[in-house]
């Protein structure tokens, strides 16, 4: 049977445990696999009831148990594990094993003072050392936990440092995870003093798994109680050791500066701290980092700590206004020096780029002719170019040109320089392949900076507003992608110009290839959610959702079972950082934003198409009361640092430039939630019995659902305005930083103002439900203003997506992808005016047949038709007529899109060599092809709506 099980036969283990279960009607574990087997084949209802049937049972043997335990997770209901267990440890009080089931099922769902009790009943039965510290471990969990910091300082960390003295007392401290754990709560409780004696004195002996790991726990609680002579010996004599640990000359800097301010000197007669000598001035610090370039140069293998020692040490002294009394040297000449002992390591470059700012401006063009002049190039002819003869001399010019970009040289060219410059790049990135031929598929070549750093010249260029150089960007990327599958920027910078240029579907393939694992899909994952939708790629959409989501609910899981490992091999001190981290996830703003889009663009898909509003929303459990997004905790994970950069200071993303973005993606989604909320509070509303009656109405919960509708749209109108008052401020991110919201478009459409309209137009004929047809003229007329209003804001937003996706003007292409946003937003506002059109037919219809009722029993033929039906006729024709002529403006686009021929446009800059006019063609066909894409896509998810429309007939 688990053979079935196992190989995905789940058919075949149904029909095997039946066979069992006739011949042996009592066996549990049968039962139980057969479960598991209809959990798999999705019948959930069945497999639930089943287990339970065996669970009422309360089994003791450990197949049941097992096989039950795998049941309900693959379920999600791991607290149905803690009752299993706890049964039968009631049943068989003495199972080491049952005992120890109880604490890792409590452990899964964060019970923390169970857990507590079952660690000290386990230490009861087998008094081992590990069940204590789990119980131990526990009571930190339920202080960290707490919501009032006072009762984890009062009781819990207390309490739990009690009972690890009692087993220090009594000499029964074995492992170094419990020395860890006792650190760890002396820590928490700010004991730094005592958690100080726990790590020198003889515990401290047992902390051997980390390297230094006394050394740093010393450091951090040195620190902690500002003992600077401490530390200042401490990570001398660390340096002293190893003279390449950079963190311990910064905490050798930052103790002697301390030190200096202090104005200490040793004490007379006594050792000058507990980590023996201190250093206390400049003086003593200046010949400790000469000393160490010394030592340096006798080293067997180069060692670069010292070098940038000095230059932090340079950089230090004159933020206090006071270097050249000490005569450490010019930090041109020190850098320069750096650079030809280090310039062919890949790293020079990110080393120097942390000090350039020591460089008066004046000196860089002076500075960077010095590093050239040392680089071994040979021209093969006179007059061509020098080029680098070997990998170590490419490393040392590439390293040059990093730099020039970063100090701005390129910058401050003009367009004709920028050209030859990327001309010349190309000529040393094609001439670098030669050194990369033995190269594997999975390997980088050794020039692809060069392609990448002609890239960033052309997008300089591109911003400048020439319009060529974009499509060169594109042309070089995939020919640098060709020559090196495996570069991820190559892949990353594509995925970034494609988007600005409206083109999602090379997109697509694009990610996969980069094959985003973990973590990932919530730093880069925006780079895939944030297009694909509003290009009008709904499949891939849903699809890169799904991608997102997946991650963001196996996190939930998956953290559990690290923490029950890092239980069982003692690793205490990661268990909190794998809470915080699980939590951080669930605050994600990503997650937030998926979670949101994908509700909005299946209902967007399906609502009213393959099934009705009402049944869509009820599957996503949606309800316009709550609100499952954490506001004051979002965190924004996203990696806005994974393009390579190498722009100076004044051109990069900022803190500022971060700040506004996260308020921008929080406006948004705020936005987006709404809207969700809103519609999802359609259904709720549809018609009530005697409505007349509004006693009634407040008991049916009703008048309260409306309530919340206006509620949210109050919420909506505060959140709009803070949107158009955000993007008053015109903020412009770098073209690599971080992407802008759709938010801009939503406005400048008019999608905004009619989706709006929508929800306060569900407002007024609620109003006409519960007042009924007589004297309700004013309502009517209302409702019927409301309708002609909106179609025209539907036509103005139809005239916004109108004009040509894709022009050619002057043999260049011209892409505009905010038509095609534009016609997305189309898409979706039509779609809310339908649902709220098919609530305004769900009030009205009853209205119509009581009409034709009283008509029938007065015999009269000419019972006056109250205007509201006139106008809402009227209102679903002019829809009908709006659709369809969107729609044949789509075919319209799709024929133009065909029948561009792009071979003919030839880029007008004959710069391009051969091979380069292959992949231009290549870029055209992705972009003119994602185009077509969407249209069509766009187009049939239209015919769609086109279809409920008509079935709008009063």
């Amino acid at each position: 049977l688990t053979d079935y099980l196992d190989n995905g036969n789940n058919k075949m283990a149904i029909q095997q445990a039946d066979k069992l279960l006739k011949k042996h009607k009592d066996l549990h574990c049968a039962k139980v696999l057969k479960a598991i087997g209809l959990q798999r084949t999705g019948k959930q209802d069945e497999a639930y009831a089943l287990a339970q049937e065996v669970a009422a049972l309360e089994p003791t043997d450990d197949n049941s148990l097992q096989a039950l335990t795998i049941l309900y997770r693959e379920m999600h209901r791991p607290e149905l594990v803690t009752k299993l267990y706890e049964a039968a440890v009631k049943k068989v009080p003495n199972s080491e094993e049952y005992h120890s089931h109880l604490f890792m099922a409590y452990a899964r769902v964060g019970e923390y003072k169970k857990m507590q009790q079952a660690g000290m009943a386990l230490y009861k039965i087998v008094p081992k050392n590990p069940y204590y510290f789990w119980s131990v471990m526990s009571l930190i969990m339920q202080s960290i936990s707490a919501q009032d910091e006072n009762l984890s300082k009062t009781m819990f960390l207390p309490l739990a440092e009690r009972m690890v003295e009692k087993m220090v007392k009594e000499d029964k401290i074995e492992a170094e995870a419990e020395v860890e754990l006792y650190y760890m709560i002396l820590e928490r409780l700010e004991k730094y003093k005592e958690a100080l004696d726990v790590v020198r004195g003889k515990l401290g002996e047992k902390l051997t798994s980390e390297l230094q790991s006394r050394e740093n726990k010393c450091m951090a609680m040195y620190k902690k109680l500002c003992r600077w002579p401490e530390c200042n010996a401490l990570s001398r004599r660390l340096l002293l050791k190893n003279s390449d640990d950079w963190q311990f000359y910064i905490t050798y800097f930052d103790s002697v500066f301390q030190l200096i301010d202090e104005s200490w000197t040793p004490p007379p007669e006594e050792e000058h701290s507990l980590e023996g000598e201190v250093h206390y001035s400049i003086e003593q610090a200046v010949k400790f980092i000469e000393e160490r370039i010394t030592e340096e140069s006798k080293s067997s293998r180069p060692l670069r700590g010292p070098y940038l020692a000095k230059l932090e040490l340079i950089r230090r002294l004159r933020c206090r206004g006071c270097n050249d009394e000490y005569k450490l040297g010019d930090p041109e000449e020190l850098m320069f020096q750096y650079f030809k002992k280090f310039g062919d390591k890949p790293c020079c470059f990110t080393d120097l780029k942390v000090f350039v700012d020591l460089l008066p401006s004046s000196q860089y063009t002076k500075f960077i002719s010095q590093l050239l002049e040392v680089i071994p190039l040979s021209a093969a002819a006179e007059g061509e170019m020098a080029l680098p003869a070997d990998i170590k001399a490419l490393q040392q010019h590439l390293c040059v040109v990093q730099l020039s970009r970063l100090l701005g040289i390129y910058h401050t060219m003009e367009k004709q320089q920028k050209l030859t410059v990327v001309q010349e790049l190309m000529l040393r990135y094609r001439h670098g392949l030669e050194f990369g031929k033995s190269c594997l598929k999975t390997e980088l070549q050794f020039s692809d900076y060069y392609c990448l750093l002609a890239v960033h010249l052309l997008l300089d260029l591109w911003l400048e507003g020439e319009e060529t150089a974009v499509w060169q960007c594109l042309t070089l990327l995939e020919e640098g992608l060709s020559h090196s599958p495996s570069n991820a920027q190559f892949k990353l910078l594509l995925i970034r110009i494609y988007c600005r240029l409206g083109a999602f579907e090379p997109v697509a393939e694009l990610y996969a290839s980069l094959d985003a694992k973990h973590i990932q899909h919530d730093t880069i994952g925006y780079l895939l959610t944030r297009y694909a939708e509003s290009l009008g790629h709904y499949a891939a959409a849903s699809q890169s959702c799904n991608f997102a989501l997946r991650f963001f609910h196996s996190n939930q899981k998956d953290t559990s079972e690290y923490i029950i490992q890092a239980y069982k091999y003692g690793a205490f001190e990661k268990i909190p950082e794998f809470i915080a981290f699980r939590n951080r996830l669930n605050s994600s703003l990503h997650f937030a934003q998926v979670r949101t889009e994908r509700m909005l663009l299946d209902l967007l898909l399906e609502a009213n198409i393959s099934t009705s509003l009402e049944e869509s929303i009820k599957s996503m459990s949606l309800s316009p009361e709550e609100d499952d997004i954490p506001w004051k905790d979002l965190r924004d994970n996203r990696d806005l640092t994974v393009l390579f950069n190498w722009d100076p200071k004044d051109r990069d993303i900022s803190e500022e430039h971060r700040r506004l973005s996260l308020e921008e993606e929080t406006i948004w989604l705020r936005i987006r939630s709404l809207t969700l909320r809103l519609v999802s509070g359609l259904p709720t509303l549809s018609h009530t019995i005697q409505p007349k009656n509004s006693e009634k109405t407040a008991e049916n919960g009703v008048s309260s659902k409306i309530d919340t509708i206006r509620s949210l749209l109050q919420q909506l109108e505060a959140a709009v305005d803070s949107g158009k008052k955000f993007l008053e401020q015109k903020i412009q991110y770098p073209v690599l930083g971080p992407p802008p919201t759709r938010m801009a478009g939503f406005f400048s459409s008019g999608s905004c103002q009619c989706q709006t309209s929508l929800f306060y137009l569900v407002s007024d004929i609620y109003e006409l439900d519960t007042n009924g047809l007589e004297g309700s003229a004013e309502i009517q007329e209302r409702i019927g203003n409301s309708f002609k209003s909106l179609v025209e804001r539907l036509t103005d937003l139809f005239n916004k997506c109108k004009g040509d996706l894709i022009e050619v003007r002057d043999g260049t292409l011209k892409t505009h992808p905010n038509l095609l946003e534009n016609l997305v937003f189309f898409v979706e506002t039509i779609s809310i005016a339908l649902w709220v059109s098919s609530y305004c037919d769900s009030v009205l219809r009853p209205f119509k047949s009581n009409l034709q009722k009283k008509k029938k029993k007065k015999k009269e033929s000419s019972v006056a038709m109250p205007p509201v039906f006139t106008h809402f006729l009227d209102y679903v024709t002019e829809l009908q007529t709006l659709t369809s002529n969107v729609i044949d403006h789509i075919k319209g686009l799709e024929i133009i899109l065909t029948a561009l021929k792009l071979e003919e446009l030839s880029l007008k800059d004959t710069l391009l060599l051969q091979e380069e006019k292959k992949f231009t063609k290549t870029v055209q066909g992705k972009v003119q092809s994602s185009y077509h894409h969407s249209v069509q896509e766009i187009g049939e998810l239209l015919k769609k709506r086109l279809d409920t429309i008509k079935k709008l007939k009063i």
